[in-house]
């Protein structure tokens, strides 16, 4: 079986990219606090629609999917799901409430992972949730003729109990020694648990949920105000070609964790980005909403869409956007351009 390697490995990643990927990352944690502590009423409305935001999706991810509506009435427990679908959705919303109320008391372990799972599936019936894979499993891919084909061998079931009881029990020594950055561990967590598969269903979403559950331990709490799942699923391919090139070689542990790492410090970058403009935008809640939405458009350089400005200003109906537009293009002070989903505005 594959060794767990959280010293050697690691360091060979601190290229000048990485480093400095990481300090940027340090250097927007600084400032989380300050942020947090200034907007406190304010942020809440973040924490509501980020929380839709994530649960929708990381399940779109896996082709589960349900209308804006439901997602909403899900997540907020106002309704009880009433297909499978909905019944994952629900589930998703169910674990991920748990690691943003309690994440410094649920530690990775194999029986905590194992419980996460159960509770991931809780609002199915029938379901293998909280028991690891019974048969082995492929990760297939489908090319543009519709042929499958095996993308990666995960570790085959009777393998699974014994290979995360040594990824976890590695990895959480390394976490405590405290040697490595916690921000080049995380990444690697997840790719080997990936690469594991350990269950027959819901891996792809458990990976999610833990790189959230990590990433509030070692305080980096951007993704309860930024849906980083929104975010990977926007950059989708990229994710699964960075999985494609650190999988390759795992079995023989010659693979580089590199493209992984980079793309999990990219993406929370990206969400602290967006976290302290959110912030920024809700500095200006004095403003009436369709001046907000008028110093929205003059802060973006280019074109912005209907959806960047609903982004950043999640407490504002879409109603109210779309009659501001209207508005603001009938007077002249912007244009509409393109058409369809590429629709946008610019100032003019």
């Amino acid at each position: 079986m594959r060794n767990f390697d959280f010293v050697v490995s690691p360091a060979k990643l601190l290229t000048p990219e990485i480093v400095q990927m990481v300090s940027s990352i340090h250097e927007h944690k600084g400032k989380q606090e300050l942020f947090l502590e200034a907007n406190v009423d304010e942020l809440k409305t973040l924490l509501e629609v980020a929380l839709i935001q994530s649960t929708g999706a990381s399940n779109r991810i896996e082709g589960i999917f349900t209308s804006d509506k439901r997602l909403e009435e899900l997540v907020s427990q106002k309704s009880a799901p009433r297909n499978r679908s909905e019944q994952e959705i629900a589930g998703y919303r169910e674990v991920l409430s748990a690691i943003h109320e309690g994440y410094e008391y649920i530690n990775p372990r194999p029986s905590v992972i194992l419980q996460l799972h159960r509770d991931l599936y809780s609002y199915s019936q029938g379901s293998a949730g909280g028991s690891y894979k019974n048969s082995d499993n492929v990760i297939a891919e489908t090319d543009a003729e519709g042929h499958q084909k095996a993308r990666f061998i995960p570790v085959p079931a009777f393998q699974t109990a014994e290979a995360m009881e040594e990824l976890c029990a590695r990895f959480f020594e390394a976490w405590e020694a405290d040697r490595i950055d916690k921000l080049v561990l995380i990444p690697m967590f997840i790719l080997d648990f990936l690469c594991i598969h350990p269950f027959n269903d819901g891996n792809g979403r458990m990976s999610r949920l833990l790189t959230t559950l990590l990433f509030y331990k070692a305080g980096y709490i951007v993704g309860k105000y930024v849906s980083m799942e929104m975010l990977i699923e926007k950059t989708k391919e990229t994710y699964y070609e960075a999985l494609q090139a650190s999988s390759t070689g795992w079995h023989e542990g010659e693979n580089s964790y590199e493209p992984f790492v980079k793309y999990y410090l990219g993406i929370m970058l990206k969400a602290y980005n967006e976290f302290e403009s959110r912030v920024e935008h809700l500095k200006h809640r004095s403003l009436s909403k369709p001046d907000r939405i008028k110093a929205v458009i003059d802060n973006k350089v280019g074109k912005i869409t209907k959806k960047e400005i609903m982004d950043l200003c999640p407490d504002i109906s879409k109603i109210t956007v779309e009659r501001t537009l209207t508005n603001l293009v009938k007077s002249g002070y912007i244009v509409k351009v393109g058409a369809g989903p590429s629709t946008g505005y610019v100032r003019v």
